[in-house]
């Protein structure tokens, strides 16, 4: 089992939004590799949505109905993103006591 400072962040909100996370000693387990592929799915979406904004920018004519959307699908998005983003960097802390190259 993990210990507490090795907990993994879920890609997903539990009761009234709060984190919930995992304590595994098996990193290719039914969940880990769950919140692997949820964490896949939710990078592509980013990146399509990516994608849409750039067009939708781009296009004139796009209403401000359907900006209003896109603007709520991608902070829905960026939201996912930064909760994945932020799983990895704890990840990578407790297995790597390395400093972080940028």
């Amino acid at each position: 089992m993990t210990t507490p400072n090795e907990l993994r962040l879920l890609p997903w909100s539990g009761p009234a939004g709060k984190p919930c996370y995992l304590s595994t000693d098996d990193a290719g387990g039914y969940m880990s590799r769950l919140a692997d592929n949820i964490e896949a799915v939710q990078l592509g979406t980013a990146r399509a949505l990516l994608e849409d904004a750039s067009e939708a920018l781009d296009n004139q004519g796009t209403s401000l109905d359907d900006m209003r959307c896109l603007a709520k699908e991608l902070t829905r998005a960026l939201r996912d993103v930064y909760r994945v983003a932020t799983s990895r960097s704890h990840l990578r802390s407790t297995s790597d006591t390395r400093e972080p190259t940028f």
